[in-house]
C-alpha cells in the first residue's frame, strides 16, 4: 500500500524512518534536523560512525526516542549538498532493500533531495514511487510505504505522480497537524 501524507516525518510510528543524508551522515537542517531534535544526537553519532558512504547508499542506526524502531539514513547527497536522479533513485531502492533485508512491515520517506539538495519536488516524486513501484513486483515483507511530505505543495506533486503513475486518484491530504 502507498499512502501520501502532508506531516512530519519524526512523528511516524513506521518501522523505519529515512532520513535524506549526505554522505558523511552528519545530520543538519531539514529532515535530518527534525529527525536530530525529536530523536536525539545519538542517531547522528551512530550515523557517522558508519560513514562516510557513496551517495546513494544507505546506513541503519536505532531510532532513539522517535515513535519509529529504525533510521534508515539514505545518502542521497555529497558533500557539496547536491543531488542527482541517480543518487535520488539509488538511496530510495537501497533503502526498499535494507527495509527488507530488516524483515519491515513499513517505511516513511521524505522528498529526498528536494530541500537542501535543492531538487525538483515533481522530479523527486516520479523517480521515488517509480522506485517503490518497481520494488513492488519483487514481493517481500513491506507492506506499507508512505511518502511524507512537507507542506501542500509537496503533497500535491506527490499525489499527482501516483496518480499518473500508478492510475489511482488521490485527494486531498486528510487533516495531519505538522507537530515539532
Amino acid at each position: 500500500m502507498l499512502e501520501i501524507l502532508d506531516g512530519n516525518i519524526a512523528a511516524q510510528s513506521s518501522a523505519a524512518i529515512v532520513n535524506a543524508a549526505n554522505n558523511e551522515l552528519w545530520m543538519g537542517a531539514g529532515v535530518a534536523g527534525a529527525i536530530k531534535a525529536a530523536g536525539g544526537s545519538q542517531i547522528e553519532a551512530d550515523a557517522m560512525a558508519q560513514g562516510p558512504v557513496e551517495p546513494g547508499a544507505c546506513v541503519v542506526t536505532a531510532a532513539g526516542r522517535l515513535p519509529a524502531r529504525v533510521v534508515i539514513h539514505a545518502a542521497v547527497m555529497g558533500q557539496d549538498l547536491k543531488t542527482s536522479a541517480d543518487y535520488i533513485e539509488r538511496a530510495t531502492r537501497n533503502a526498499l532493500h535494507v527495509a527488507e533485508e530488516l524483515q519491515l512491515a513499513s517505511i516513511a520517506f521524505p522528498a529526498l533531495g528536494t530541500g537542501v539538495g535543492g531538487f525538483p519536488v515533481s522530479a523527486c516524486a516520479e523517480i521515488m514511487i517509480g522506485a517503490v513501484r518497481s520494488h513492488a513486483t519483487a514481493g517481500g515483507t513491506l507492506r506499507v510505504v508512505r511518502f511524507i511530505l512537507f507542506g501542500q505543495a509537496a503533497y500535491r506533486a506527490f499525489a499527482e505522480a501516483a496518480g499518473e503513475m500508478l492510475g489511482t486518484p488521490v485527494d486531498d491530504p486528510p487533516d495531519c497537524p505538522l507537530s515539532g
